[in-house]
């Protein structure tokens, strides 16, 4: 009993520092107009800052979680958090955008080193018939942080000024620090040899699709400096990915990502999928927090809380489904969740219209929307882990966090460029948003056009969610697994 105990503090101990790197995640969707204004930026500038936390966030994710397994998962997420921490207060005193965008850039790297950790202890410290209780805390972790960010990042915005939405992780990055340095055990170690080509090779393949697609845009989709276009970049980017899967295969020393952990199939399915809650979650606040406040005049907490039944329902039902996970298949628990995620998005698209007095009914929507991410992240994560050896729990979780960062920066990138298209399309150009900064508000002129961008830009996510639906419809049962012994460890 002792045992579990110490298992469940080292989780909350961890919890802590990974529900503040996914509230940072979604919090400065809110505060984006007002970060506009601030520092003088265009639309696109700003959602760079996004992309760039969530691009260094992704590409390292492979490489973090074989540290913890070589350097042991309780140094590598102690010094993610101190990473993270610092970069936090260097983004609330950028007094540029640029200067905002490196440091966010820092931000990813700090919660790469940390992610993949947390998951890596569950799976190390808890057995899988009873593993779907833990992943429910962080499930409901991810899915509360995502959708608590916005709400939070308005009161904050509205209260002290956005610079305070970098701020407030300072003391929260402390209490994480002292509580996972007292609770989260030491473990055993694995040894491993990194694989240096791999990095490069991802690294530079996933910069160069990111950039391609959300810059594609803004250079009219044509050329970008001398010979290079957007079309080629982007196909270089591919090319890079081929060559990068080709060197896992071939290589000759330990691959970065571990093809053979692919052989499972929930583990195969469960991936994909959660790189298009990635981005379905990430695509889906950026249009609704600028109709919010572009064109009904919300203030960034009024906007926030048009979020609160998403986040009441999805934080009160997460317990609940993951003690359900035990018992039923997670393939009917997520793909129901999924598909309901799904048709919330299209009912909000349906209902963005310039009229302020309809206000209420967008609460429908969002209830529907916290109801489905209920039933989305633990069956998932359960369905990747499940059957995860300890030594492989480290490389098995970073890829998993890998690729739902990677969701997440595509999305990202895709509703930029898709907002920016679509801005062009019924107003002409992105130019709208730039009229609003002195009022706050577009002229009612403009609001017509620029609603019915920002519903067509909710096709992508709720799109997202029906084709993660139909890869968990395709979970395979879960094979029973009696023999488990935790990781060896001793509490710190």
């Amino acid at each position: 009993m002792s045992a579990q105990n110490g298992s469940w503090r080292s989780l909350w101990a961890l919890v802590i520092g990974f529900f503040m790197i996914l509230v940072d995640t979604t919090i400065v969707s809110v505060a984006n107009p007002r970060i506009m204004a601030s520092l003088d930026a265009d639309i696109n500038q700003v959602l760079w800052a996004t992309s760039a936390y969530l691009l260094t966030y992704a590409v390292p994710l492979l490489v973090t979680g074989r540290l913890g397994d070589r350097f042991g998962p309780k140094r590598i997420y102690l010094l993610g958090l101190v990473v993270f921490t610092v970069a936090s207060a260097w983004c609330g005193l950028s007094n540029s955008v640029e200067m905002l965008i490196i440091a966010r850039a820092t931000q990813g790297v700090g919660a790469a080193l940390l992610t993949p950790q947390t998951m890596a202890v569950i799976t190390r410290t808890f057995p899988p018939q009873s593993r779907g209780q833990a992943m429910s805390l962080w499930g409901a972790a991810a899915a509360v942080a995502t959708l608590v960010g916005p709400i939070l990042g308005g009161f904050i915005v509205d209260a002290l000024g956005w610079e305070w939405i970098f701020f407030v992780n300072v003391p929260v990055g402390v209490l994480g620090f002292v509580l996972a340095r007292r609770f989260v055990p030491v473990l055993e170690t694995h040894s491993h040899r990194f694989d240096l080509p791999g990095v490069a090779l991802w690294s530079v393949a996933l910069f160069s699709i990111v950039f391609a697609i959300q810059e594609g845009e803004g250079f009219n989709w044509g050329q970008i400096w001398g010979p290079i276009s957007v079309w080629s970049l982007l196909a270089f980017g591919i090319v890079m990915l081929a060559g990068f899967l080709t060197w896992q295969r071939v290589g000759r020393g330990e691959p970065l990502l571990p093809l053979r952990l692919f052989a499972d199939r929930n583990f195969s399915l469960a991936n994909v999928a959660i790189a298009m809650v990635g981005v379905s979650v990430t695509a889906s606040a950026m249009p609704m927090m600028f109709y919010y406040q572009l064109v009904l005049g919300f203030t960034p907490t009024r906007s926030a809380l048009q979020t609160i039944p998403t986040a009441v329902f999805s934080g009160l039902l997460a317990p609940w489904v993951g003690k359900l996970v035990d018992r039923v298949h997670p393939r009917l628990l997520a793909t129901g969740g999924l598909v309901t995620m799904a048709a919330a998005m299209f009912w909000y698209a349906a209902w963005l219209v310039p009229d302020e007095t309809l206000w209420w009914r967008l609460l429908l929507p969002a209830t529907l929307m916290g109801l489905g991410a209920a039933f989305t992240w633990s069956p998932i994560g359960t369905s990747a882990t499940y059957n995860l050896t300890g030594a492989d729990a480290g490389a098995g979780s970073g890829v998993y966090n890998s690729m739902r960062q990677v969701g997440s920066v595509l999305g990202s990138a895709a509703i930029a460029a898709l907002m920016q298209a679509q801005l062009v399309v019924h107003l002409g150009g992105s130019t709208a948003a730039s009229q609003a900064e002195s009022s706050g508000r577009l002229p009612p002129a403009l609001q017509a056009g620029f609603s019915t961008a920002m519903a067509m830009s909710m096709l992508l996510p709720a799109t997202a969610a029906l084709v993660a639906a139909g890869f968990t419809v395709a979970f395979a049962e879960r094979k029973s697994r009696q023999a488990w012994t935790p990781s060896a460890g001793a509490s710190s």
